[in-house]
């Protein structure tokens, strides 16, 4: 069973006309929401509009709209002069003009309705304008007042119905000029490009809104339910803080590229001859003074093979014996 529509009207384009439901699409009313309560008694509060100046109560009828001309100075408009504002509506959504879907910047995209017929025998013209849409892979640019206000829609198809997005007015839209303008003008390119654009590829996925948790929500649902169960509610800790990287240490380690680090110091490894003369028994006695025989020795370091460290030692301690043949 369809949701309760927000609007029905006709969208109409040339001379078909279809009637048509619009629902909403996207809405925050499934948020956790709070009442304000006294905390001493623990009872709702509500509030008053109260006069500025002397504190005293205002009640509805004498509550009217203003606008501020000056500092105190207020331009009135009556509640039935403002309803005279109101666009007169004929319920209509008048496609004006055809357009590829991604002529329209998403800047100006405002809020998603489902746009669906309103009838069973709305169904069939209703098909042949989504089919329409679906095959060319256009959009529809239509007009319409809605909710007081004349707004214009952008209308595609999308599985078996129809989404209309209302667009922000122009003058809605801030200027990208104001928001960029401090950005340096820089060149990119040789390897940082190459490893930006290896990233991307490497990264490259589908959209999963499934996949994105609110947090913030998940967190509030999480400390009711602990204080409804009289659970003591645990403070997540603070994250660490990240460290400052070079940027382009920052994208070799990103594309999964070895990063450039000054290499140890090769130490020298011991000679053939002077492992070959700690093998013999002219060598003398052991590092540890036990006597020992060298082939106890040999079979000791089986056992437990010397440290790297511990390499140089033995190989200076060898050469003595070199000298004594």
């Amino acid at each position: 069973m369809a949701p309760r529509a927000n609007w029905k009207g006709f969208l109409k384009i040339a001379e078909l006309t279809c009637p048509v439901a619009l629902y909403t699409a996207a809405s925050t009313s499934d948020r956790i929401a709070f009442h304000t309560i006294n905390r001493d008694t623990g009872h709702r509060v509500r509030r008053r509009f109260v006069d500025e100046e002397t504190g005293d109560p205002v009640e509805n009828e004498e509550q009217v709209k203003g606008y501020e001309v000056g500092a105190d100075d207020y331009v009135v408009l009556e509640p039935d002069e403002l309803a005279a504002a109101v666009p007169e509506s004929d319920k209509t959504l008048s496609v004006s003009a055809f357009l590829p879907c991604g002529a329209v910047d998403t800047v100006y995209f405002d809020k998603p309705y489902y746009l669906a017929p309103s009838s069973a025998a709305a169904a069939e013209s209703f098909a042949v304008i989504r089919e329409g849409l679906r095959k060319k892979g256009a959009a529809a640019l239509a007009h319409a007042v809605l909710f007081r206000r004349a707004r214009t829609l952008f209308v595609r198809a999308d599985g078996d119905g129809l989404v209309a997005t209302t667009l922000n007015f122009d003058y809605e839209v801030r200027s990208a000029a104001e928001a960029f303008a401090d950005i340096p003008p820089m060149r990119v390119e040789g390897e940082m490009l190459d490893l930006a654009r290896h990233i991307i590829k490497t990264k490259s996925g589908r959209f999963d809104p499934s996949a994105f948790e609110d947090r913030y929500e998940a967190a509030l649902a999480e400390m009711v339910k602990a204080k409804i169960e009289g659970r003591r509610i645990e403070r997540p800790k603070p994250a660490p803080a990240s460290k400052v990287v070079d940027l382009m240490e920052a994208l070799r380690r990103s594309a999964g590229s070895p990063t450039e680090e000054p290499a140890p110091k090769a130490k020298r490894a011991p000679s053939k001859a002077g492992t070959a003369k700690r093998g013999t028994g002219k060598a003398g006695k052991s590092a540890d003074g036990s006597g020992k025989t060298a082939a106890g020795a040999k079979t000791k370091k089986t056992a437990k093979a010397p440290s790297r460290r511990a390499a140089p030692r033995a190989q200076t301690k060898a050469a003595p014996a070199r000298k004594a043949g």
